[in-house]
């Protein structure tokens, strides 16, 4: 018998249909990022923010800057992920609890900073591919902390992030990655789609 995550990462499926009468309690989105935000990040930086977009006035707003999109006010909510720009300064204070457990070091600690800095400090391009790697892999695993907690996802990668970015107060080193509806399936979803063949997708060196 397959493991859970398995069987999870199995029936998982990207939902068209919501209903919309379902609610998430604070809680339940609370509970989401938390398991959201054990995704890995570079230095530990956690450089991602998630804005739920739960009222009906803020789901026709974003629905309007996602090309109409009937899922984002069908579903009980709407996640605009966003990947911050790395700022290497942040390092010493991500890495505190890690110190102050005696998981690591302090000198340690001071490396990776330093790394920090010489990897993002003067390079936009680094820094914003960092934003983006950051954001898809908190994306990535609330679409399963979904599943594992008997709800469906649909996530949209089409929306005008310009317009998103001015209308839900997105500081400048914010980038609006991934939006992710979350609620209960309403009949009429599509199946698992089939994927292509490892032989396409494989290379073992």
């Amino acid at each position: 018998m397959p493991h859970p995550t398995v069987a999870l990462i199995e029936q998982r499926v990207s939902a068209r249909r919501f209903d919309p009468s379902h609610v998430l309690t604070r809680i339940e989105i609370e509970e989401l990022v938390r398991l959201a935000t054990r995704a890995p990040t570079a230095f530990n930086l956690q450089n991602w923010r998630f804005i739920a977009v739960l009222t009906p006035e803020a789901k026709m707003k974003l629905r309007h800057f996602a090309y109409d999109q009937l899922k984002i006010s069908d579903a009980a909510m709407t996640f605009i992920i966003c990947g911050q720009s790395p700022d290497y300064a942040t390092v010493s204070e991500r890495l505190r609890p890690a110190v102050e457990s005696g998981l690591m070091t302090e000198a340690m600690a001071s490396e990776w900073q330093e790394e920090a800095r010489a990897k993002y400090d003067d390079n936009p391009k680094a820094a914003r591919d960092e934003a983006i790697r950051s954001a898809a892999l908190g994306t990535a695993t609330l679409i399963y902390a979904a599943e594992a907690t008997d709800l469906k996802s649909g996530s949209m990668g089409g929306f005008d992030a310009d317009a998103v970015s001015h209308e839900f107060g997105l500081a400048p080193s914010e980038i609006p990655v991934m939006l992710v509806a979350v609620g209960r399936a309403a009949p009429g979803n599509w199946s698992q789609k089939p994927r292509r063949p490892l032989s396409e997708v494989l290379r073992i060196s």
